[in-house]
């Protein structure tokens, strides 16, 4: 049942109207962006749309956010070269958003103003833990821009039948661009409303995907699930090893992808855009149903690929699997040639791109106005820059961390981006989350802690990647596929996590002096009950 597909749109006229469809949605969500970027007029409407968007409207937006290129490309690739082993990804995304809603949501929407160091500077020394706070939510974004800046490239590279690697770097360059543009010129108001098209458009051309696909097999997921592995010459790939043969290795990334979304800068700040603390609790309830819906139709999307285009036409067009999704539709559509096949490819491939514009969006709007209110408003200028300085820095910032995310991207392209994804979500479960639940939840946690904390978990989950199979020792690796790896785990979180928590509980527990428990008090009624609550 295996078909090879070309990767390229084969004549003229297929190549136009695959650009045409593309172009008329990056034209529509610019005029969104121009539009939205008026009603933009002071430093809250820039950082939180105004506290003006409603909870399901939030929900939307944290879903279109959430389900990144990562989810739609990364993971139905990954579910079609290594079957089970893919899955766990869908797992252990949707799973991660209960932590979301039990420990975090509410109490950081209550404590906080613009960005994650403000719940830690409630009670805790200003300068240093924004510091810290700053630098590691640039970091994370990073780590989860050059895994978008990955996808774009070999998105729009299939999409116009780039094949060299030069091409592919100049797209992810232009993407980057658009990119800068949207942030600039719109803030978090035109951010949010392309992640709610975006999220709407994600979820429509899933279910039509999934629906296509199991129309091929009269309905029957156990028919599917046979045919994929029937593809797939391997007779256990319904069974875990595939891709993680050691389990403590698929321990790490589960524990990774679980606590991980609870420090993601991006998803963070979503809680400031609404007016209430039960808006916030609205909005994950809705996020949770939504991408619960997307995650299981993962399943056919990955699976589907495997069955109907094969690993080796996968593999073909992209080397991490992340054109198995506009592959399957371009198949289902009447397969390379054929108008049907290059619309729906055309579609699918304007919905991720749309996935991933929505995403760098949003990334970048997190690590700028991080850098802008956190480090430049609060440390530099000590609380005495106004709204419009921070503004203007902002957008400043927003330059610098795009190109350096082009240039990253660029470096990434031969992985595969749920994996990459994975490698962000336990940087922010090792820097960011053990901050985030001490500072709420313990009434001893001091400015040592939180420092430590973060320093910490940044710092050992960075060098863990860097040794890891992820630089070296693998045909995919970044720095040398030759030199073996000092660390074999792919991902870190087993050890960085731990590693994390254990150094901000260090750190209190040798700082008694600048203990803040007569603020934590108010801090905890602020947060539990939203009293005070900007």
């Amino acid at each position: 049942m295996t078909t090879t597909l070309a990767a390229a749109i084969t004549s003229d006229s297929q190549r136009i109207l695959a650009i045409v469809l593309f172009l008329v949605f990056v034209g529509i969500t610019l005029g969104i962006t121009v539009v939205m970027g008026r009603k933009t007029k002071n430093a809250e409407d820039f950082y939180a749309a105004g506290r003006s968007i409603g909870g399901i409207q939030n929900g939307i937006a944290i879903s279109g956010d959430y389900m990144s290129a990562a989810s739609f490309l990364g993971i139905a690739g990954l579910i079609a070269l290594y079957g089970y082993d893919g899955f766990l990804y869908s797992v252990g995304f949707l799973v991660a958003y209960l932590v979301v809603l039990l420990f975090v949501a509410e109490p950081l929407r209550n404590s906080g103003k613009f960005t994650m160091a403000d719940v830690l500077a409630y009670r805790l020394r200003q300068r240093p833990v924004r510091t810290a706070a700053s630098i590691s939510t640039l970091t994370i974004s990073l780590f989860y821009l050059l895994a978008q800046m990955a996808g774009a490239g070999a998105l729009v590279s299939l999409l116009l039948g780039i094949t060299s690697d030069a091409g592919k770097s100049l797209t992810i360059a232009a993407v980057g661009a658009l990119m800068i543009v949207y942030v600039i010129v719109g803030g978090m108001k035109a951010t949010t409303w392309v992640q709610i098209i975006k999220a709407l458009l994600l979820m429509g051309g899933t279910i039509l995907i999934s629906v296509l696909v199991l129309m091929k097999f009269n309905f029957n997921v156990s028919t599917m699930l046979t045919a994929a592995q029937d593809a797939s010459g391997n007779p256990n790939f319904l069974a875990p090893g595939n891709k993680y043969k050691d389990p403590v290795d698929l321990l790490s990334l589960g524990l990774a992808l679980v606590l991980g979304t609870a420090g993601l800068p991006h998803i963070l700040t979503r809680f400031y855009t609404v007016p209430t603390a039960r808006a916030a609790r609205t909005s994950v309830n809705w996020a949770i149903g939504i991408i619960g819906a997307f995650y299981i139709m993962t399943t056919f999307l990955g699976f589907g690929a495997a069955a109907l285009v094969g690993s080796e036409a996968i593999t073909e067009a992209d080397k991490g699997g992340n054109s198995a999704a506009p592959l399957l539709a371009q198949f289902l559509g009447g397969g390379a040639g054929s108008v049907g096949g290059t619309v729906l490819m055309s579609v699918i491939c304007a919905v991720a791109f749309a996935t991933i514009l929505a995403v760098v969006a949003g990334l970048t709007l997190a690590s700028s106005s991080s850098f802008a209110h956190d480090f430049y408003g609060n440390v530099i200028k000590k609380g005495k820059a106004t709204g419009a300085e921070e503004v203007k820095v902002a957008r400043l910032a927003t330059i610098a961390i795009g190109v350096l995310a082009i240039i990253l991207g660029i470096l990434a392209q031969k992985q595969n981006i749920a994996f990459l994804v994975g490698l962000a979500f336990a940087v922010a479960a090792s820097a960011n989350l053990p901050t985030i639940l001490f500072s709420l939840f313990w009434k001893r946690f001091t400015t040592r802690g939180a420092v430590w904390g973060i320093y910490g978990g940044l710092g050992m989950a960075l060098i863990l990647v860097v040794i890891s199979p992820v630089g070296f020792g693998t045909p995919t690796s970044i720095f040398s596929t030759t030199t073996p790896a000092l660390f074999p785990l792919n991902n870190p979180g087993l050890i960085s996590i731990p590693f994390g928590f254990f150094c901000a509980w260090l750190g209190t527990m040798t700082g008694r002096e600048e203990s803040s428990e007569e603020k934590y008090p108010e801090l905890e009624v602020r947060a539990l009950t939203g009293a005070g609550a900007h």
